[in-house]
C-alpha cells in the first residue's frame, strides 16, 4: 500500500515542496522502519517519534518493512517538522484514514510521544508556499494563528494526532484558526532623557531619516548605547510588505509566539562574543543570524572593535546587497538582511583616549591600534561617525531637552515621505526610495549637488578622504540632510555637513570642521556657506 502527502523543506526563508511517500513492503516479519531521501539526524529520528506517537494513541506499527521516501532525494531535509507528514502518510497506508483524504493538503509538525503535535518554526512561509501550490496546510495548533496570516489558504491546526484522525473520519470538525494579533507601539525610551550630546542627537535624526549606518565614538558613560536604544522610536512602523518579509524570517527562526506579529521595526543587539555564524546565519542546521533577524530594522553592535574581525567583515557584503548567502557543501542558503547598522565604540582600549582630563597616556598609539581592529572597508560602509564627548556635571544639571522622540520622529516621517513621493512620482524603482539605498538614476536625478557643493566634494575627494563608495554615500547623506531641511536641491551646506560625518579614521572629524570652517551640531550651528 502506498500513500503520500506534501510537505516543505526550507532553503533560507523559501519553502520548497517535498513529497512524503510511505509504502508497506513484505509479509509478516519484524518491523523495519526506514526513512530515505537525504534526511538529517532530526529527520532520521522521526521514525522513533512516530513509533512513540502511534503507541500513545493506541496504534502499533505493522510487522512489515515501512519505507518513507522524501522526494526529491537530492534536496537536503532538515528539522523535526517531517514527523507529522510521515505519520499521516503511514496512517493512510494502514487504512486508518482514507488515502484520498490527504489530497490537497501539505503538512508539517513535530510529534510528541503521547501523540500531541508540537509547534515548529517556518509555519508562515510553509503556509505561503502551500497557498502558491494550491494546497491547504495542516500544522500544530500553536502555529495555527501564524499560518492564518498567509491569507487565502485552508488551515487545519489540530492539537493531537487523534484529533486529526477524528477530523478526517468526520466524528469531529476542526475549525480554521484566526490570524494572531498585530502588536505595535512597544514602549521605547524617550530621547528627551538624553542630556547634552546635541551633535550626536542630530546624527541620530539624520540616520533615522535616511536609513544610514551610524557609529558613535566616545568614552564609557557618554550615552552611546543610550542613544542607539532610542533609534527604534524615531523609525516609522513596518509597511505591510515589510511586515510579511520580516515575519517570514522570524517564523523560520521559530520566534513568532501564538501567531502574534509586530509592526515595530526589529532591534537586535548581539553580544560582542557572537560568532560569524551567529551574526550571518548558518551552523549545523542553517538558521537566520542576527543580521537577518534585523531585516527592515536595526542591528546594534556595541563595543564594535571587540567583535572578531571575521565576524565584522562577514557583514560587509550584506551592508551592500541586503542579503546573506550561506555557502554549504550541498546547498547555498539565502537570507534577507537589509538592516540599518548602528555601532558604538570607545576611542581606545582603556576607554578614555583623546586629549583632556583623564586622557590615555598611550595616545595616539593606543587609539590607532584599537581602531585598526576594524577594517578600512568596514569603516567605509559607515555613513555617519560622530564623537560623543563625556557628559559633564553642567550637562546633567540642565533641565530636560525641549524635544523628545515624538518631535524628532515627526520630522523623520516627513523626510521619509518626501523620499517615497519623489521616487514614486518619477516612476523609478520604489526599492530605492530610502536615501541610503539610492543609486544609479535615482542618485543622479535627486542628489546631484549645486556647483559650490560639487566643488567642495571634489576638494574632499582630491584630498584622499573619499573612496568611490564614500563619494556615493556622501551624496546619499547630503540628500537626507536636505530632506530634513525641506530643500528640493542639494546645496553646499548639505555637502559640508555630510562630509563632517564621513571620515575613515576616528578623530578626523574636528580636522575637517576646522578646514571647512564649520562646527558640529547640524544646520543651526553651521555658518552660511
Amino acid at each position: 500500500m502506498l500513500a503520500s502527502i506534501a510537505t516543505v523543506a526550507f532553503e533560507g526563508v523559501e519553502a520548497r515542496r517535498v513529497a512524503v511517500e510511505v509504502q508497506l513492503v513484505g509479509n509478516e516479519g519484524p518491523t523495519i522502519f526506514s526513512i530515505v531521501g537525504l534526511p538529517d539526524k532530526a529527520v532520521a529520528e522521526s521514525r522513533e517519534r512516530v513509533r512513540g506517537a502511534f503507541a500513545g494513541i493506541g496504534l502499533a506499527l505493522p510487522a512489515k518493512r515501512i519505507i518513507a521516501n522524501l522526494a526529491p532525494a537530492d534536496l537536503p531535509k532538515e528539522g523535526s517538522h517531517f514527523d507529522l507528514p510521515i505519520a499521516l502518510a503511514l496512517l493512510a497506508a494502514l487504512g486508518v484514514i482514507q488515502p484520498d483524504a490527504l489530497q490537497g493538503w501539505a503538512a508539517l509538525g513535530e510529534l510528541g510521544l503521547d501523540g500531541r503535535i508540537q509547534p515548529v518554526g517556518g509555519t508562515l512561509p510553509a503556509a505561503v508556499a502551500a497557498s502558491a501550490m494550491g494546497l491547504g496546510l495542516i500544522c500544530p495548533e500553536a502555529n495555527g494563528p501564524e499560518a492564518a496570516w498567509a491569507g487565502d489558504v485552508s488551515i487545519l491546526a489540530p492539537r493531537s494526532l487523534i484529533g486529526l484522525i477524528n477530523h478526517f473520519k468526520g466524528t469531529t470538525i476542526l475549525r480554521a484558526p484566526e490570524p494572531g494579533p498585530v502588536r505595535s507601539g512597544t514602549t521605547v525610551p524617550d530621547l528627551r532623557e538624553v542630556k547634552g550630546q546635541e551633535s550626536a542627537k542630530r546624527a541620530l535624526e539624520v540616520a533615522a531619516a535616511g536609513g544610514h549606518n551610524l557609529l558613535f565614538v566616545g568614552p564609557p558613560g557618554s550615552g552611546k548605547s543610550m542613544m542607539a536604544q532610542r533609534l527604534p522610536g524615531l523609525l516609522p512602523p513596518l509597511t505591510p510588505t515589510e511586515l510579511l518579509e520580516t515575519s517570514m524570517v522570524w517564523s523560520v527562526a521559530g520566534l513568532i509566539e501564538r501567531g502574534a506579529l509586530t509592526r515595530d521595526r526589529p532591534f537586535r543587539s548581539p553580544h560582542h562574543s557572537a560568532s560569524m555564524a551567529a551574526l550571518t546565519g548558518g551552523g549545523l542546521r542553517a538558521k537566520p543570524g542576527e543580521a537577518s533577524l534585523a531585516h527592515n530594522g536595526v542591528l546594534f553592535l556595541d563595543e564594535l572593535p571587540e567583535y572578531s574581525a571575521q565576524a565584522l567583515d562577514s557583514l560587509r557584503a550584506p551592508l551592500e546587497t541586503g542579503e546573506i548567502v550561506v555557502a554549504r557543501a550541498n546547498a547555498h542558503v539565502r537570507y534577507p538582511a537589509r538592516f540599518q547598522l548602528v555601532a558604538a565604540m570607545n576611542p581606545c582600549r582603556c576607554g578614555v583616549g583623546g586629549p583632556g582630563k583623564g586622557a590615555c597616556g598611550k595616545a595616539p598609539r593606543c587609539q590607532r591600534d584599537y581602531q585598526n581592529r576594524i577594517s578600512g572597508p568596514m569603516f567605509d560602509r559607515i555613513d555617519l561617525t560622530v564623537e560623543t564627548p563625556p557628559v559633564t556635571a553642567a550637562d546633567m544639571a540642565l533641565p530636560g531637552p525641549a524635544e523628545g522622540t515624538a518631535e524628532v520622529a515627526a520630522r523623520v516621517a516627513v523626510a521619509r515621505a518626501m523620499q517615497e513621493d519623489r521616487v514614486r512620482e518619477a516612476g523609478l524603482d520604489p526599492a530605492q526610495a530610502l536615501n541610503a539605498r539610492a543609486s544609479g538614476e535615482v542618485l543622479e536625478r535627486f542628489a546631484t549637488p549645486d556647483e559650490a557643493g560639487r566643488a567642495l566634494l571634489m576638494r574632499a575627494g582630491e584630498a584622499g578622504g573619499l573612496t568611490a563608495r564614500g563619494w556615493t554615500r556622501t551624496l546619499r547623506l547630503a540628500r537626507t540632510i536636505a530632506d530634513l531641511e525641506g530643500a528640493t536641491g542639494v546645496l553646499r551646506r548639505h555637502i559640508a555637513e555630510a562630509l563632517i560625518y564621513r571620515r575613515t579614521t576616528v578623530g578626523a572629524q574636528g580636522d575637517f570642521e576646522r578646514q571647512a570652517g564649520g562646527v558640529r551640531g547640524g544646520p543651526a550651528a553651521l555658518p552660511a556657506w
